[in-house]
């Protein structure tokens, strides 16, 4: 599991873009996105630089770690 801390996530539209960004990445993938902290903890069997890329090009600066 990994923890991505999401800049620029300010509403909950943008919590439902980051779902969907990372969804479209892997549609199997397990995440609980948490809007207040601006966090989504993503459980994810490609690589998270992968989910981090496709939230980069959705728009959300990001930075990972594992959990």
């Amino acid at each position: 599991m990994y923890e991505f801390n999401i800049q620029n996530m300010t509403c909950g539209h943008c919590a439902g873009t980051v779902e969907k960004a990372i969804k479209a990445a892997d549609p199997t993938a397990q995440a609980k996105v948490d809007l207040p902290t601006r966090t989504a903890k993503v459980e994810t069997a490609l690589d998270p630089a992968t989910i981090a890329a496709a939230l980069e090009s959705a728009g959300y600066p990001n930075t990972f770690t594992s959990l």
